[in-house]
């Protein structure tokens, strides 16, 4: 068999395999659970929530949830090794699947009701917000 011969094979074998390839995810959790989630200001859902996502790199994060403070933050996700150029186009060729899962946990803290000086001080700076208005 020549050169020719084998390199077409290689090809057809190559071509005819099954590909892989990188499933990525995002898991967000929370203490307590049932925030609702924004990633990069879509909602995503509430913790404990686990979304797709195709590029790493930052991510703005938001949690809300009633009685407690909203939560921003931003949440840098880095590849795996195998996800980096040049490596990352064998792993796209891999007759496997990589999996890689990105874990956060956030901790809500619990919101304080105004204290009775600053109702006054609030409803008095809307007052002179009111006089002002035309």
């Amino acid at each position: 068999m020549g050169a020719r011969a084998i390199l077409r094979a290689t090809s057809i074998l190559i071509a005819a395999a099954p590909i892989g390839c990188v499933e990525r995810t995002l898991t967000i959790t929370s203490d307590p659970a049932g925030a609702l989630v924004y990633v990069s200001s879509v909602e995503v859902g509430r913790t404990p929530v686990n979304i797709p996502f195709t590029f790493y790199g930052t991510y703005d994060v938001t949690l809300r949830l009633e009685g407690y403070e909203t939560l921003d933050a931003g949440w840098r996700v880095d590849p795996p090794v195998y996800d980096l150029f040049p490596v990352d186009l064998l792993s796209e060729m891999a007759p496997w699947t990589y999996h890689v899962d990105r874990k956060t946990h956030f901790t809500l803290q619990e919101s304080q009701p105004p204290s009775d000086a600053d109702l006054i001080r609030r409803a008095g700076e809307l007052r002179q917000d009111a006089l002002k208005a035309p």
